[in-house]
């Protein structure tokens, strides 16, 4: 098994505190599989196979309508002997109220709980009755280039070849664990959004007009990495003879964040020093699920390569916003406890024009600035500036 090194340094750091464990990510991208990985670590460590109890609460696995006392009551009986437990529960929101039940074990029994989700019932707001203070939330995304790397470690091409596939076909654990043609890879990703899509999305919505939704999603996918309003799209569907108000944009957006399928990139004033509430981006989950919609298009790369940074900034644990500087914009604020990175990306350095350096030069302060290029020969420092290779910048621990 190919261990995600990242998740686990952070499950170890909360081992055996009082506190519940939630891994929440679009489906597919790897939570089952960290949840094992932490059993054969729990394993390792000494902890007796009865001792961990390992439980998966899909449509599959359960008869629908499982209660949170029904879940309770099937873990409690395996707790027959003496000692901690480790209750290691996938795919909780399958159970109505298991917070309830989570919340109960949390308070009755000597446990160490871990639970995974993809949608929003494991979202703050939605578990903040039960668990407030008494859980951490682990966010999960799809690969990185580094772990992308290590599932092709058998591989023979080289680190530009793989980013290249990275790019196009996405991180996916499945995808990646395979060696899949373009097609195949968007063929599985593309039932892996519908299954978001329709399970955690139009059926729990009650969403009707199928077609009006899956318009205003292809707007946003058609639109990753551009700012844009709901305005906006209530005026775009407008223009194709479509109504949609302004408060159902908002739903549709609200719901697809709660998915994992998009995040909200706010823009951050850097003179103002506020965080704005106008005209924020928005990214995908995994830049695959642009192509398996849209097909692949080289005019879109700039915008997935965005898509790309943004997420290693998130996975290395920085609070990423748009930058605002007067009348420019800098890509990423990247900020982290009390450091910050700016970063600007490009498929690579404009001959005509120094925009991509000039907006950074303009920020007076001594944080880090850089600009992320995929020509891999423009790598360099200018006026203080570094210029970084796309596959250097994600591989790299520290910045």
């Amino acid at each position: 098994m190919i261990i995600r090194p990242y998740y686990m340094k952070r499950l170890k750091t909360y081992r055996d505190v009082p506190l519940v464990k939630i891994l929440s990510g679009i489906r597919r991208c790897g939570k089952s599989t960290i949840l094992e990985m932490l059993r054969n670590d729990l394993l390792e460590s000494g902890i007796a196979a009865d001792h961990i109890i390992s439980m998966r609460y899909t449509a599959e696995d359960f008869d629908a309508g499982m209660s949170d006392k029904e879940m309770y009551d099937g873990i409690k009986k395996q707790m027959n002997k003496e000692g901690r437990y480790y209750l290691l529960l996938d795919e909780v929101q399958e159970v109505s109220g298991w917070e309830k039940a989570i919340n109960s074990l949390l308070e009755d029994e000597n446990v160490d709980l871990y639970v995974t989700g993809s949608n929003s019932k494991l979202i703050a707001s939605e578990i903040s009755t039960y668990l407030t203070g008494r859980y951490i939330s682990i966010p999960v995304y799809t690969l990185s280039f580094a772990e992308y790397l290590a599932f092709k470690k058998e591989s023979s091409l080289s680190i530009r070849e793989h980013l290249s596939d990275y790019i196009r076909m996405g991180g996916f654990p499945i995808v990646a664990i395979g060696d899949f043609d373009e097609g195949s890879a968007y063929q599985i990703v593309e039932g892996i959004y519908h299954s978001v899509i329709i399970s955690d999305i139009t059926k729990r919505h009650a969403i009707t007009n199928y077609d009006l939704f899956n318009r205003v999603v292809l707007y946003i996918v058609e639109n990753v990495g551009k700012t844009f309003s709901a305005n906006a799209i209530v005026k775009f569907l407008k223009s194709e003879g479509r109504s949609l108000s302004v408060g159902a944009v908002y739903n549709y957006l609200e719901w697809l964040e709660k998915a994992f399928i998009i995040y909200r990139c706010r823009r951050y004033d850097l003179q103002g020093k506020s965080v704005l509430k106008t005209q924020e981006k928005f990214y995908l989950a995994d830049s695959s699920l642009k192509y398996c919609i849209m097909g692949f298009n080289p005019k879109s790369l700039a915008a997935m390569l965005e898509n790309i940074v943004y997420f290693e900034l998130r996975r290395k644990g920085y609070d990423v916003y748009i930058g605002k500087h007067g009348t420019k914009e800098i890509d990423f604020v990247a900020v982290r406890r009390d450091e910050r990175i700016y970063v600007q990306v490009c498929r690579q350095l404009p001959e005509e024009s120094d925009r991509e350096i000039a907006n950074l030069l303009a920020i007076k302060d001594h944080y880090p600035k850089y600009v992320v290029t995929l020509d891999e020969f423009a790598v360099g420092n200018s006026n203080g500036i570094k210029i970084v290779y796309l596959a250097d910048f994600l591989l790299c621990e520290q910045y």
